[in-house]
């Protein structure tokens, strides 16, 4: 896992200004503090900071061919990269290390832009074709590594993390406000926008190249396959091959020179993978935790259970509110957004905990989008089902009448009315994404100041992700998430690991596992009241029967408790205070309503204070110069 940066001048009389170059690399040391390489010929360069995982004397970066008219900067690994070796060999490419990198460049000379399409794994690069003039860059298909570039009239900026692109001086930091609306109800921004005005992320399956003759062009290499609704397998002959194909994927992510450990959390997934890996090491495998002191966001006992079972040297971190909130400002500079999930601060922690015994971590991301494991799939399926006995038959006003009624019923009656076909409006927007919004439509019409930004819709990417999928509701719900939801989970789990210098691989997004997985009947995954019946099936008898029955509780984070208690002043002083209201962004009467209801236990809003606090944090830190080590002192 490393840190890749680039510049190449539009014109190619200008030369790449070493300088901005090093700023660039060097912004991103924590991504690699084992190495650090430069390259540059005219007005083309590139950067690359590294942690040597694979051929720890060989491999550093950038790299060439065998005549240096093909350079790379990479990060990621490609498990598959043994197996290509031999063919690349075979055509007549003479290796001089044992990296995955090399594989890349020769397979890069070999099929072109089209290499991308043989590499199992994660990976973002970018190449420099000398020959031909021309730049590609490149995302694996499921979004597991980033990449993000600018385009200016001048030159094009790349980077593994955007603080790199704002190191380069290519552009002035300004707040792009139209992701505004996306950020508050749904918590991330699902196409190639970010916070920044000029900054976009390439998008998972993606290449972008660049040549003087063609300009920039993006492609799309990779989509979902459509599921297989009329398959007649049975639940037993699914379960059989996911726990084969799971087998061999987690072997091939063991691939490493340095030891490697697990994020243990004591959920399903994660036993399942410390199930499968556990046989496969000659020693115990390193397993790690943190959890809260509140029983209500604690799952170590869950995750000590697992280690138990599976023999392995387990470690756990128990994290304090007061760490929790001065690692913030820290850590959304090291996310470069606004932090959307509390979970990233305990994943942070957990990450500089493994990395004292670790290089590389194995984690259970993206196997709840995968196989339905979010209780918003059943929840939605059942609203969905309700409601055609419901919507054809009750008049627009009369719903309306409902919605309100639902409003107004004690808190206890409300917290499961509103969430249900009672109060929302029919299909997938209202049922699935507006169900489950921060802000709701209301909430944001009612909090921003400007018109124009309360009335943008902030589902129109998700609902082109539903509705290009195929499929029932579920599959749809999945294909949407897996190219929306996760990709903001992907970006998280890469930043806080890589911010503690440490590589995270998830073997559930092995790309021909997805693939057949999501070829499944959605009625393998949700079977009932049970979410990923099929996975759960395949591993009953590797894991403790405690985890196989256990309710979902997805890293809670105590933090409406928070807000109410010891760390209130935070609400004051980034929601409430004259600097924070002087933005102009939000309304005040709006703003100072959400944080009284919240603090006199009228109405939950932990969540919501949450966005906005770390909103002007980010404002502060990037906007306003303010130096992330003082941010929280005005507190």
């Amino acid at each position: 896992m490393c840190g890749i940066a680039g510049i190449v001048n539009l014109n190619p009389s200008l030369r790449v200004d070493e300088a901005r170059l090093k700023r660039m690399r060097d912004v991103l040391r924590h991504r690699g503090p084992d190495g650090a390489g430069l390259w540059i010929d005219g007005s083309v360069g590139f950067g690359h900071r590294r942690l040597s995982i694979v051929d720890l004397a060989g491999g550093h970066q950038p790299m060439a061919n065998e005549d240096e008219s093909v350079w790379i900067t990479y990060n990621g690994e490609i498990y598959n990269h043994a197996a290509l070796r031999p063919v690349l060999e075979a055509a007549g490419h003479m290796y001089r290390t044992r990296s995955d990198t090399e594989t890349i460049l020769h397979l890069y000379e070999e099929e072109g832009e089209r290499c991308v399409e043989k590499l199992q794994g994660m990976f973002a690069f970018a190449i420099w074709d000398k020959k031909q003039r021309r730049l590609l860059l490149a995302r694996d298909r499921l979004g597991i590594k980033p990449l993000y570039y600018a385009i200016t009239d001048k030159e094009i900026v790349f980077a593994s993390e955007i603080k790199a692109i704002l190191a380069a001086g290519a552009l002035r930091p300004e707040f792009n406000e139209a992701v505004l609306p996306e950020f508050l109800a749904n918590r991330f921004v699902a196409g190639d926008e970010t916070f920044f005005r000029g900054v976009y992320k390439l998008m998972p399956g993606r290449t972008l190249s660049w040549s003087a003759e063609t300009g920039a062009q993006l492609r799309r290499y990779w989509e979902l396959p459509s599921p297989d609704e009329r398959s007649e397998i049975s639940i037993q002959e699914a379960a059989d091959d996911v726990r084969e194909r799971l087998a061999v994927v987690v072997r091939s992510h063991l691939m490493s020179d340095v030891p490697l450990g697990l994020f243990l959390s004591g959920g399903l997934d994660s036993s399942a993978i410390a199930a499968f890996m556990a046989p496969m090491v000659r020693e115990p495998i390193r397993s790690f935790s943190v959890g809260f002191a509140e029983a209500e966001a604690n799952e170590l006992g869950y995750a000590r259970l697992v280690a138990r079972a599976v023999g392995a040297e387990h470690r756990e971190i128990v994290l304090r509110p007061d760490e929790f909130f001065s690692a913030l400002p820290n850590l959304i500079w090291h996310e470069d957004e606004p932090i959307a999930h509390p979970s990233s601060v305990p994943l942070h922690f957990v990450s500089r905990l493994a990395r004292q015994h670790v290089k590389v971590v194995l984690t259970g991301e993206g196997s709840d989008e995968l196989f339905l494991g979010y209780p918003w799939y059943r929840a939605t399926v059942w609203n969905e089902r309700l409601g055609r006995m419901y919507f054809p038959f009750m008049p627009e006003k009369l719903r309306a009448r409902a919605k309100a009624f639902a409003r107004r019923l004690p808190r206890r009656l409300r917290r499961y009315t509103e969430r249900s076909f009672l109060a929302l409006d029919p299909g997938p927007r209202g049922l699935f994404y507006e169900n489950f919004a921060v802000f709701s439509d209301r909430q944001r019409a009612v909090i921003l100041a400007d018109r124009g930004l309360a009335e943008r819709d902030p589902y129109i990417e998700c609902l082109r992700r539903y509705d290009e999928g195929e499929g029932d509701t579920l599959a749809r719900m999945s294909a949407a998430d897996l190219q929306t939801y996760l990709v903001e989970l992907l970006m998280k789990q890469d930043q806080m690991s890589m911010a503690a210098s440490i590589e995270s691989r998830v073997p559930f997004l092995d790309h021909a596992l997805v693939e057949h997985v999501v070829r499944m009947p959605s009625h393998l995954k949700v079977r009932g009241l049970t979410t990923k019946a099929v996975l759960r099936e395949a591993v009953k008898d590797l894991i403790p029967k405690e985890i196989l029955t256990r309710g979902k509780m997805g890293f809670p984070v105590p933090m409406g408790k928070w807000l109410r208690g010891a760390f209130a002043p935070l609400v004051d002083e980034f929601v409430l205070s004259p600097r924070a209201r002087e933005r102009g962004i939000f309304n005040r009467a709006a703003v100072e309503r959400l944080a009284e209801e919240h603090r006199n236990g009228a109405r939950p809003h932990g969540d919501r204070l949450w966005l906005l606090i770390n909103l002007e944090m980010w404002q502060r830190i990037f906007l306003d110069g303010e130096d992330r080590s003082v941010v929280l002192r005005a507190a």
